[in-house]
């Protein structure tokens, strides 16, 4: 039988939901603008007040992938009549579309840097989340020399912001010929998500009863073996819940992109800020490219998300 709640309990029921709702759309708000901005027409980007009723275009989305110039002369109706329906959208828009000399489409460079932070962060995760995981696993289950003082050196690597450090790293970097790589964000990006991959795992590991991999070491496995098909797929929560936090902050990482990298290995927080319009900023553009940017993580975290209910899921398993 239902225990009957009082009315104070009901109330206090009914502010909980309306102050959650309150919350989930302060958090939302800023996404459905951004995805607004992206969809409406660069006229109505900047008004105020602020429009919320508009016809959706696509053409912002058309020009991030495409290198544009100021229009000088208006294209005659054969041209515009011949040109592509996307070509037409950025005549529409007072530009046009930078061609080469033989007259093929000049792209811009959105993809190469879309790639670059895909390669990039991917890779340092898969590095972080891999270091991290052994060092926790030998600070939880041996008996380390100075163990409190090491966990603390390690994350007293994260007690300045990094933008402390950019300058004597860009001047090493600089001396070991690591600007504007793909190696040496990767190096960089690891060895700042190597602490917090540290510390979180340690938590997890530490909820892993020994007896199991006690009880795998009779059975005749080897330490090594015990970690692999004992430990690894108990901890395989912690491990996505690790891998994507330390994902999204290779991921949306700006200063060291803006200080590293010039051309070949950018990322694509500093360059989605630089697309310039006629003259001015083009905000419908830049909102284009923070949603694609966005939608990875979205993608990786939709995927993890029955990892990242810890509770649940190590409650199981504690001694």
């Amino acid at each position: 039988m239902a225990a009957v709640r009082t009315p104070a309990e009901r109330t206090l029921n009914r502010l909980a939901i309306v102050s959650v709702l309150l919350v989930t759309l302060i958090f939302l708000a800023p996404i459905y603008w951004i995805t607004a901005t992206a969809f409406k027409p660069r006229n109505l980007a900047t008004t105020v007040p602020p429009t919320v009723m508009f016809e959706p275009e696509v053409s912002p989305f058309v020009k991030l992938f495409l290198r544009r110039s100021q229009l000088r002369e208006a294209p005659s109706e054969e041209q515009y009549a011949a040109a592509p329906w996307w070509e037409q959208l950025v005549f529409d828009g007072g530009e046009k579309v930078v061609r080469s000399g033989t007259g093929e489409v000049r792209w811009s460079a959105y993809p190469d840097r879309f790639m670059n932070s895909l390669i990039i962060a991917v890779s340092s995760t898969v590095l972080a989340v891999g270091m991290g995981t052994l060092t926790a696993y030998g600070f939880s289950r041996f008996k380390v020399a100075g163990e409190q003082d090491w966990l603390f050196f390690i994350l007293s690597t994260r007690m300045l912001p990094p933008v402390v450090v950019a300058i004597p790293m860009f001047l090493m970097y600089r001396v070991f010929g690591l600007t504007d790589t793909h190696v040496g964000l990767i190096i960089l990006y690891t060895a700042f998500n190597l602490s917090f991959s540290v510390w979180l795992m340690k938590g997890f590991i530490d909820e892993i009863p020994r007896e199991y991999e006690e009880a795998a070491l009779v059975d005749g496995y080897t330490r090594l073996q015990a970690f692999f098909k004992v430990v690894l797929p108990e901890a395989a929560t912690g491990i996505a819940a690790t891998a994507v936090f330390c994902f999204i902050i290779a991921w949306n990482e700006y200063a060291f992109a803006l200080i590293m990298t010039n051309r070949r290995a950018q990322t694509a927080p500093p360059f989605i800020p630089s697309q310039i319009g006629s003259g001015l900023p083009d905000w419908t553009v830049i909102a284009a490219g923070t949603v694609l940017f966005l939608l990875p993580v979205a993608i990786f975290t939709f995927l993890l998300r029955n990892h990242l209910l810890r509770g649940m899921s190590f409650g199981a398993i504690r001694k």
